[in-house]
C-alpha cells in the first residue's frame, strides 16, 4: 500500500473498530438506536477529530469522507441487534478498544507525517488519535475511562507505539513496516497488561511525618 491509501485504510478501519466499542457502551446502558447512533459516532471520530483540529486540517477527515458516518451508523445497527448475543459485553469491549487503538494510533502518526510535523508532535497526535474518542465514550456513557484504570498499559501503550513508529522511519525503515510495528507494539502492551497485568508504578502517599 502507498502512504496515500494507508491513511486512510486505517482511518476507515479505526472509525468502524471504535464504534463498535461506542455502541457497546451504548447497549450496557439500554438506550434507544439514537442513542447507538450517538455513541458510535462520537467514538469513532472523536480521536481523529481532535487530531485534524490541532493539526489544522480543513476540512477534518469525516468530513471530507462522509461515508465514514455511515460506516458508524451501520456499527451501530449491528450491534443494536447483537448486542444480546454476547456473554460479556464488557469484555468484548475491552478487546475491541484494544483493536482500535492499535489501528488508531499509526493513523494519528500516518496523519501528522503528512503534515510535515516534528517527531514529538507526530507522537502526541499517535497519542490524540488513538485516546480521545474512548474517552469521550466512557465519560458520556458514565464509565470508568480506561484511560484512568489504575496502573494499566493504556496512554502509555498508545504512546509505546508511536514512538516505536517515530524511531523506525528516523532510521529508514519503510513507512509501511513501521506503521505496522506501531499497531503490533500498541496492541501487544495493551493486551499484555490485560492479560498479564502489566502495570507502571503507581503514586503511592507516604504517611505524614510526627
Amino acid at each position: 500500500m502507498t502512504p496515500e491509501v494507508t491513511v486512510p485504510v486505517l482511518d476507515y478501519a479505526s472509525v468502524l473498530v471504535f464504534a463498535l466499542t461506542g455502541a457497546l457502551v451504548a447497549s450496557r446502558a439500554q438506550l434507544d438506536i439514537v442513542g447507538f447512533f450517538f455513541f458510535a459516532t462520537l467514538t469513532g471520530i472523536g480521536g481523529g477529530t481532535l487530531r485534524d483540529l490541532l493539526l489544522g486540517q480543513d476540512p477534518v477527515f469525516w468530513v471530507q469522507r462522509p461515508g465514514l458516518l455511515i460506516l458508524t451508523s451501520l456499527a451501530s445497527i449491528l450491534v443494536f441487534f447483537t448486542a444480546h448475543l454476547l456473554e460479556s459485553r464488557y469484555s468484548v469491549l475491552l478487546w475491541l478498544d484494544a483493536l482500535a487503538l492499535a489501528i488508531a494510533v499509526p493513523a494519528g502518526v500516518g496523519v501528522a507525517m503528512d503534515t510535515g510535523a516534528s517527531p514529538i508532535v507526530v507522537v502526541a497526535m499517535g497519542v490524540v488519535t488513538g485516546t480521545f474518542g474512548g474517552l469521550l465514550r466512557d465519560v458520556v456513557g458514565n464509565e470508568l475511562p480506561l484511560v484512568l484504570k489504575q496502573g494499566e498499559l493504556y496512554v502509555t501503550a498508545t504512546f509505546g507505539g508511536a514512538v516505536v513508529a517515530v524511531v523506525l522511519m528516523e532510521i529508514g525503515c519503510p513507512r509501511i513496516w513501521a506503521l505496522a510495528a506501531c499497531a503490533v507494539s500498541v496492541f501487544g502492551l495493551r493486551a499484555g497488561s490485560m492479560v498479564f497485568g502489566w502495570k507502571l508504578p503507581t503514586y503511592r502517599a507516604r504517611p505524614p511525618r510526627n
